[in-house]
């Protein structure tokens, strides 16, 4: 039974396709380096800004706030849209 052309060529193709370069298989970070006395210094924990850790939540708050806001006037905007397309008809 012959083969249809296209499965051919497409085998062909698949066959001379070049291999997966190598540079995909390496890991993009690089090796792991320990951190200098710099480094460690500035992830510690800073007691001058312990005091505004507190506004972390707050911002969270005011920020859900601000979403569900938004939602509401979209969703107004929306049903005054349908209201208007659906009373001229």
């Amino acid at each position: 039974m012959a083969q249809p052309a296209f499965l051919s060529s497409l085998r062909s193709r698949l066959r001379s396709a070049p291999p997966p370069p190598h540079h995909r298989l390496q890991p993009s970070r690089g090796y792991h380096v320990e951190l200098g006395a710099r480094e460690k210094a500035l992830l510690e924990e800073d007691v001058a800004l312990k005091r505004f850790k507190s506004y972390k939540n707050s911002v969270k708050q005011v920020s859900k706030i601000g979403n569900a806001l938004t939602f509401a006037v979209v969703l107004a905007c929306s049903y005054e849209l349908a209201v208007l397309a659906t009373s001229t008809k």
